[in-house]
């Protein structure tokens, strides 16, 4: 058995044992494996990693480490030109799409309402294959799910509140200024399309009808949206997602 030097920057941290973390360890290497083996195994998922130099020098995750190496590994940084370094990691499509396990139900909702393709799916396997399959970054609580060999965009979600969820993302991804509000279906996912008042009359209560006389309708389940009194609301929490993102940055 021989040893490693490591060391995890920023907020690759989040996923390590407290002794580890803001600092280099020492970390026991049984026998040669792949950098990919080693970082998952101390617990950070793969497609939170961009950058990962070994002595210096930049690798991929096939890498092999031998033992008594120092291994330096980089989350991906807006502010930081690495263009000249090997990446690991790379950028999503654009413009980005997201699929959510079902227990960010809520950050769904919140980032169709700013106009986002979001899909939710129960099962992480369906998860990791539509990340996969369509380009999509998977966002999750799950960590285990992030270490899937398929998912090459991902994102483990640290707040537990969804509107603090929903900020994270906003400032993560860089999407403040592509919010496209009320465009999207909040409960399917699905673009809106302008229907005609008198189409939808009879599904509408009377006040409704009378006070109001612009509304989109959902091809995919046929739900029915105007700017209620819901509308302001709405607004205001797209607002403070929008001033907490551009605060933490």
């Amino acid at each position: 058995m021989t040893e490693l030097s490591f060391r995890f920057y920023a907020q690759l941290n989040d996923f390590l044992p407290a002794r580890y973390r803001g600092g280099r360890f020492r970390h026991p290497l049984h026998a040669p494996s792949s950098v990919k083996d080693v970082i998952e195994a101390l617990g950070v998922p793969h497609p939170e990693v961009d950058v990962v130099l070994v002595n210096g020098e930049a690798v991929d995750f096939t890498h092999r480490l031998q033992g008594r190496e120092a291994v330096a590994v980089y989350p991906a940084f807006r502010a930081i030109d690495v263009g000249g370094l090997r990446r690991v990691g790379s950028d999503p499509p654009s413009p980005v799409r997201f699929v959510l396990d079902v227990h960010l139900r809520k950050l769904a909702s919140l980032l169709r309402l700013a106009g986002f393709d979001a899909l939710l799916r129960t099962e992480d396997a369906d998860v990791a294959s539509v990340s996969a399959d369509e380009g999509r970054v998977a966002l999750t609580r799950d960590v285990g799910l992030l270490k899937r060999s398929v998912v090459r965009h991902g994102y483990w979600v640290r707040h537990t509140d969804p509107e603090r969820q929903f900020a994270e993302i906003l400032e993560r991804f860089d999407l403040v200024d592509r919010m496209t509000p009320f465009v999207r279906c909040t409960r399917c996912n699905t673009p809106l399309v302008p229907v005609d008042a008198d189409a939808v009359a009879e599904r509408l209560l009377p006040d409704t009808r009378a006070c109001f006389r612009e509304f989109h309708q959902c091809p995919g389940c046929d739900r029915i949206y105007w700017r209620g009194s819901h509308y302001d609301r709405l607004v205001r929490l797209l607002e403070r997602a929008r001033h907490s993102s551009i605060a933490s940055r």
